[in-house]
Parts: structure tokens; C-alpha cells; sequence
């Protein structure tokens, strides 16, 4: 729980100390988070990455839902001002595409594997049985199975699609029984979609 924890806590920062903060405090908790990873990574049995054709068509998939739908449904809060370094540093521009890149790898190897660790090994077996670790991945059980996608989808502005992503992830590890696959589809999904925003101008996303 914990790299998940700290992960987010730092998110709370982000901007609270000027608007620059937002893209320094973001590379910051991208250092920390695959800082946490590698400790915890030893530790931790489930936390590998394995590539699947399942994992890689639900991640594709989940990133066409997720682009799909969005115009598609009320959000629940309204959208923070557009992650977008090419605005706020316009005379730094190598600056700029350094700090899209760590975006793009920061959600796709740091934010998946540790979102993935949390959601879907700890607290869906924890949901299921406090003991969690004497719950297999491949264990399903309905409440555990649709209050993590729920809390997964509620905790993003695109509620509905987060929802459809958490099932998707959920349903990957239980029919694998084990994590890597939900990890490599979750970055595939993150890498999609900061393609689709620097392609796109789609900073709405971010």
C-alpha cells in the first residue's frame, strides 16, 4: 500500500506552490514512485510484468473507451487547468517535451504497476478476505469485483470509462491469475493515451 500511498500523497502538491509546481512536483513523485517500485519489487511476488495478447487488446481497448466515450457523459467535478508544459514553458521548449516524456513514461511504467498493485492486488483481495494474502488473483468474488472498479472509476474525472477500465483490468488478472498482465495492459493504455494527447492536443485528458 504504501508506494501507492506516498504516490498519491504527492499528488496533492502538485500546483500548491505556483503553477510550475505541477510539472516539477510531477517528475518529482515519478523519481519516487519508481524509487518505491524497485524497493518494494523484491517483496513483492505478483508484481511482474508479463505481455499477453489478452493485455495488450484490453489495453487497447480500454484506451478507445476511455477516448471514445468522453463526450459521451456528465463528469462529476470540473477539470483542472490543462496539463500542458508547451504553455507554461514556452521559451524552454527542450524543457517542455522533457517534461511530456516523463509524463508519458511516468503513467506508463511508474503509475501502472503501482495502481495495479494496489487496486487490484491488495484491495480486491483484501475486500475479499482481510487475510488477502491467503486469496489467489485468480479468486473472484462480485463485491470485491465490482466495489474496486467502482472506487477505481470514481477516483478519475471520466468516471464512467475508469469504471469499464477497472473491470477490464480485474477481469485480466482473475482469468490470468496473476498481475503482469493488467500491468502491461494499463501501460498500454497510459502509452496510448499520451500519444493521443501530444498527437491530438488533447491535454484534457491530462
Amino acid at each position: 500500500m504504501l508506494p501507492f500511498v506516498i504516490f498519491v500523497a504527492l499528488t496533492f502538491f502538485q500546483g500548491k506552490f505556483g503553477e510550475e509546481s505541477r510539472y516539477w512536483i510531477y517528475l518529482l513523485k515519478t523519481v519516487i514512485g519508481a524509487w518505491l517500485i524497485w524497493l518494494v519489487w523484491p517483496l513483492v511476488r505478483e508484481m511482474r510484468w508479463k505481455i499477453s495478447w489478452e493485455a495488450v487488446l484490453v489495453g487497447v481497448a480500454v484506451f478507445a473507451i476511455w477516448v471514445g466515450l468522453d463526450n459521451f457523459y456528465p463528469k462529476f467535478f470540473k477539470p483542472a487547468p490543462a496539463w500542458n508544459p508547451q504553455t507554461q514553458f514556452t521559451e524552454t521548449p527542450m524543457l517542455a517535451c522533457f517534461l511530456i516524456v516523463v509524463r508519458i513514461v511516468g503513467s506508463s511504467l511508474v503509475v501502472a504497476p503501482l495502481e495495479e498493485l494496489f487496486y487490484r492486488s491488495f484491495l480486491y483481495r483484501y475486500i475479499s478476505q482481510p487475510d488477502f494474502n491467503s486469496v489467489s488473483l485468480n479468486y473472484f468474488n462480485w463485491r470485491a469485483f465490482v466495489a474496486v472498479s467502482l472506487f477505481f472509476g470514481f477516483a478519475h474525472r471520466e468516471w464512467i470509462a475508469g469504471i469499464l477500465c477497472g473491470l477490464a483490468y480485474q477481469w485480466l488478472v482473475i482469468h490470468k491469475n496473476r498481475l503482469g498482465d493488467a500491468m502491461t495492459a494499463h501501460a498500454i493504455t497510459n502509452l496510448l493515451l499520451g500519444v493521443w494527447v501530444v498527437w491530438k492536443g488533447a491535454w484534457k485528458f491530462w
